[in-house]
């Protein structure tokens, strides 16, 4: 395959090594004529494990070529890997500059083309940019439409520096965001022999997730970094506490807990992070991010509430009330602060939650819903239907099938749900169906 690649910094230099190595022809561009001269001298212009003698492979092979004019590399390619660098502005949001003027020199020579034209964008771009901001350039330049004089796709790359080839052929996944099925195709052909799952998703979805990828990253590293400053003041060892923790694949390094919903709550996750946030606290030592946590928990309760205000309805049933599915523990549920929140502005709840049980409940679990909602009895109603023929609103605080085929059946146009844990079957749903954050 012929293949221009655009930028020549870390993500793009290895991409050409390896292209070339896999027997591709590969077109290098960059506006520094230095790393142009020290590519074809098979010298890397970056420094990286393995790229000496990968580069001199590539020079010395005849498949690479590489050039300052950005038309003329479009014009000899069929696809091109966009790998420019997108840094911070000063005030913190993403510098597109470079990546907007190559866009309208990219649509420039598109204009120029028979054949369509495959632009795979890999640099991180903020999510909406391919489609908002760099097609409209390129449509404009070249006459022509996304989809039929040129396909656009976006690539996110996994390159660690320090282990950037290991990384590009044994990455983590490839994942395309793409509307057509032709780029996809081609670019299956391309990546598709590497040692991993192959995903189609949405652009946006794909601009997204390598945010959502970094900053995960970033989130465990200063998760570990706080546990250890924690633990130095309290005397225990930080890595063995670590290796502990990431011993647990069923919940820890798993995917538990990483869909999102509604607030956490319950009688263990409010009272410890408390309890860690004042142990610090005691000791001066300083967790801004666990320390953040409950914060923003109240954040995704507040938006709750301001959802079903906004709404203008008065009768409000909830299907389930307990912190969550399967269990009838009350204890800081965040459906029994939102209840609670809702009767204080006056409306009136219809609840239904198979677990609860007044009669059964006992000690903290009982003390704490007759402080929060100390005339539940008669609000509860004991079948779902009850429930949903009351209320203009439903909050969806259980999941499992017989909820969503009793929502499915019984509910109608004129009422509203409020999507806490993501049903399976929402377009079998005749209400209409919200999400907190979808």
């Amino acid at each position: 395959m012929k293949i221009s690649i655009f930028g020549l910094g870390y993500v793009g230099a290895v991409s050409l090594a390896c292209l070339s190595r896999d027997g591709h022809e590969v077109i290098g561009v960059d506006i520094d004529a230095t790393k142009l001269e020290l590519i074809m001298a098979g010298k890397t212009p970056v420094v990286e494990e393995g790229m000496v003698d990968l580069m001199a492979l590539a020079a010395a092979s005849g498949r690479v070529t590489v050039t300052t004019d950005a038309q003329q590399a479009v014009l000899d390619s069929e696809v091109s890997l966009v790998c420019v660098g997108t840094p911070s502005a000063p005030n913190g949001s993403q510098d597109q500059g470079a990546i907007l003027r190559l866009a309208a020199e990219m649509g420039c020579a598109i204009a120029g083309k028979r054949e369509p034209h495959i632009v795979v964008f890999r640099s991180t771009l903020v999510p909406g940019t391919v489609e908002d901001v760099l097609r409209p350039i390129i449509e404009e330049k070249s006459g022509k439409k996304d989809g039929e004089g040129f396909f656009l796709c976006f690539q996110p790359e996994f390159l660690r520096e320090g282990s950037s080839i290991r990384d590009y052929d044994k990455p983590p996944f490839t994942v395309v965001g793409a509307h057509h099925a032709y780029p996809v195709k081609r670019l299956r052909a391309l990546f598709g022999n590497l040692p991993c799952r192959f995903i189609e998703t949405s652009i946006r979805s794909a601009e997204m997730m390598k945010y959502c990828c970094n900053n995960f990253h970033a989130l465990k590293i200063t998760f570990a970094n706080e546990t250890a400053r924690l633990c130095e003041a309290l005397g225990v060892d930080a890595f063995e506490v670590m290796d502990l923790v990431c011993q647990d694949t069923q919940l820890n390094i798993s995917t538990a807990y990483l869909k999102p919903g509604y607030a956490f709550g319950g009688s263990c996750l409010p009272k410890d992070l408390r309890a860690t946030t004042y142990l610090a606290k005691i000791h001066d030592v300083d967790i801004p991010m666990l320390g953040g946590i409950m914060q923003s928990n109240r954040n995704h309760l507040d938006l709750a509430l301001r959802k079903l205000l906004a709404l203008g309805k008065r009768k409000i049933g909830f299907v389930g009330l307990s912190f969550k599915t399967g269990t009838d523990d009350l204890r800081e549920s965040p459906l029994v602060t939102l209840a609670e929140q809702l009767i204080g502005k006056g409306m009136q709840l219809a609840i239904y939650d198979p677990e609860v049980h007044l009669a059964s409940l006992l000690g903290a679990n009982r003390s704490f819903i007759q402080t929060h909602l100390p005339h539940i009895g008669q609000m509860m109603r004991p079948e779902l239907d009850e429930v949903i023929r009351e209320s203009e609103v439903l909050v969806i605080g259980l999941s499992g099938q017989a909820v969503a085929d009793t929502l499915a059946r019984s509910c109608s146009s004129g009422q509203v749900l409020l999507d806490l844990v993501r049903l399976p079957n929402r377009s079998a749903i005749a209400a209409r169906v919200l999400g907190l954050c979808w």
